[in-house]
């Protein structure tokens, strides 16, 4: 696509979006009184303006039908869960019984692990990223030690080569090739926090099949923000948070994938809980614990009512708006924003700032890294000064994300506008 920096051709993009106007379901947040241009979505999903009357909903079962809220009312919460799963299944491409939202996303890691880290002194390896997010990284060292694996020995980290940021496709699939005969599992994040990378999960799925060990991955910048086949990709296990690109409010429910496969293995080692007890027989309150089938049996605890609200209002949102036309918009979003940024960087041959995410549109989503070369965190404080709100990763990493469901190429423009105006002063 052909683009121009200028408002205008925003303002014509803007009016031949057939998406715009999901931009007023959501509250826009201002700095200093003044409307924001936010681009934080990669972090922290904007409010949708439905989310208030879905908390009233339970709030007015609670009020009105006491503890009988479990089982009548509008969303019965003891089948809250179910609400959800169509929703979710269809954001990750897999099958419904595959999927259920529960916990925070580093616990269902953790939950994750105890059933597909098996490890043996023969097979004990993880092939990870380096630069991984920091909770990833810590999931994985204290598992280790947990089953009294040295980390330092059994975590091979990929690096990118010298002087690079993005890590190479061959590099990873040549580290599982050198250890195949000693790899447990294979574990990525679908989308790198840092750089934006969205790596390709079926050809390390399948490579990682190929050496007889598990795939799993983060999936916390990945879900609502890439196309996903969970299931066609044949991907062992896969956990997400709710609140970036999905829009379920600060700290929500995560959710997770397991492949039917494994969901029917009513053998396979997991930590029991109430919740993942055979609902027929729940409450029998009987002693011995019997998983259901599907990704169901992972559930431990009943489910939070009021922060399942805020996700099923925010995905009925995501599923009306259409994950092909979300893509489509992205594509478009983020290269503007490319376009953009790069002719205001271009103009001022002074400045040393870079793009490190891919150019490659199939190998990101809407999140664009940039470099502040030869600067620092005070550059990030005059932007968000100015208006724009993005995030800042150390050392001196600014993330910027246009999120399709309500950011505007007009949002672009203004930024890029903003950020010339700081670069020449």
């Amino acid at each position: 696509m052909t683009y121009e920096n200028s408002l205008q051709h925003a303002r014509q993009l803007d009016s031949e979006d057939p998406l715009s106007h999901f931009r007023e379901r959501f509250h826009h947040p201002e700095l200093d009184g003044k409307p924001a241009l936010y681009f934080t979505g990669n972090s922290l999903g904007l409010m949708p303006k439905s989310a208030r009357a879905a908390v009233d909903v339970e709030m007015d079962a609670w009020s009105r039908l006491g503890v009988e809220g479990w089982f009548q009312g509008a969303n019965p919460w003891c089948n809250y869960h179910e609400y959800l799963a169509p929703m979710l299944a269809e954001i990750v491409g897999a099958r419904t019984s595959e999927v259920v939202c529960m916990n925070g996303l580093t616990v269902n890691l953790h939950l994750l692990f105890v059933s597909f880290y098996q490890p043996t002194p023969g097979r004990y390896k993880i092939i990870a990223e380096s630069k991984m997010f920091p909770s990833d990284q810590y999931m994985l060292d204290t598992q280790m030690r947990f089953h009294g694996v040295d980390p330092n020995d059994a975590i091979i980290e990929i690096e990118p080569p010298p002087g690079e940021f993005l890590i190479r496709e061959d590099d990873i699939l040549s580290a599982i090739e050198q250890h195949k005969g000693e790899l447990a599992m294979v574990f990525f994040g679908g989308v790198n926090y840092f750089t934006g990378q969205f790596f390709n999960l079926a050809r390390l799925t399948r490579a990682a099949h190929d050496a007889g060990a598990i795939a799993g991955f983060d999936l916390a910048h990945a879900a609502g923000n890439v196309p996903l086949q969970l299931h066609d990709w044949d991907v062992d296990f896969a956990a997400w948070c709710s609140y970036k690109y999905l829009n379920a409010g600060a700290g929500n429910c995560g959710g997770v994938f397991v492949h039917e496969r494994h969901g029917e293995r009513t053998d396979l080692l997991r930590l029991g809980g109430w919740w993942g007890h055979d609902k027929q027989r729940r409450f029998l309150m009987e002693p011995e614990f019997q998983p259901m089938p599907a990704a169901e049996g992972w559930q431990i605890s009943c489910p939070p009512a009021v922060s399942f609200a805020l996700q099923k209002a925010a995905l009925e949102v995501f599923t009306e708006a259409g994950l092909p036309a979300l893509r489509e918009k992205s594509l478009r979003l983020t290269g503007f924003l490319e376009f953009v940024l790069n002719d205001v960087f271009n103009a001022l041959p002074d400045v040393e700032l870079r793009i490190i995410t891919p150019s490659d549109p199939d190998q990101r989503g809407c999140q664009l890294s940039v470099k502040l070369i030869g600067t620092d965190r005070s550059f990030f404080d005059a932007m968000t000064a100015a208006g724009i709100m993005g995030d800042f990763r150390e050392p001196d990493v600014v993330r910027l994300a246009p999120v399709p469901l309500y950011n505007s190429y007009e949002d672009i423009w203004r930024a890029g506008e903003r950020l010339q105006g700081l670069l020449r002063r």
